[in-house]
């Protein structure tokens, strides 16, 4: 189901202020602190982040029932997400994308799609530690790697120990 002209327009005019909010928030915790990943690879279209997606709420929206309601209402009206799960513990949501065509494995909205499908994997980055699909194509690469991999270089590890922490600790 394509997006009909008006959503793709309300989508529009909320990603362009979704660009404003995410260009400031980005720029200070840059000037702020320094990054602690830097995406390597590029997109294979395994699709993996279009099966299941899913969304951390606060815990405002997860407790307060009109809020929730509203949440859940947005996405599944704007974005198309219609709720399958959800996890208290982790306060998750976890949705199916009416957009997405399990047979071509592909978006019937790509151009309007929301920004968790946009800005997957980027927005993992600020996690302290992103966890991203085994069969995606992007890699988190930690901004220190070349200096953490001269020290385990200098330690007495074998050489499979060393590959082995290089690739837990996001090093190449």
């Amino acid at each position: 189901m394509v997006d009909p002209l008006p959503l793709r327009v309300l989508k529009a005019l909320v990603r362009g202020a979704w660009w404003v909010e995410y260009g400031t928030r980005r720029g200070f915790a840059r000037l702020l602190r320094r990054p602690g990943y830097r995406l390597a690879g590029s997109c294979g279209g395994c699709a993996r982040c279009c099966e299941r997606p899913t969304i951390q709420s606060g815990r405002v929206t997860w407790n307060l029932p009109v809020l929730r309601r509203l949440f859940l209402a947005w996405q599944r009206r704007v974005n198309g997400f219609e709720l399958i799960e959800a996890d208290e513990e982790t306060l998750t949501f976890v949705f199916r994308c009416s957009h997405f065509d399990w047979t071509t494995r592909r978006c019937d909205s790509y151009a309007s799609r929301p920004f968790l499908c946009r800005d997957y994997p980027r927005g993992l980055l600020d996690q302290a530690w992103p966890d991203l699909f085994p069969e995606c194509g992007f890699r988190p690469i930690s901004s220190n790697a070349e200096g953490m991999r001269a020290a385990l270089a200098a330690t007495d590890l074998s050489p499979e120990k060393r590959e082995e922490l290089e690739k837990k600790l996001f090093l190449r």
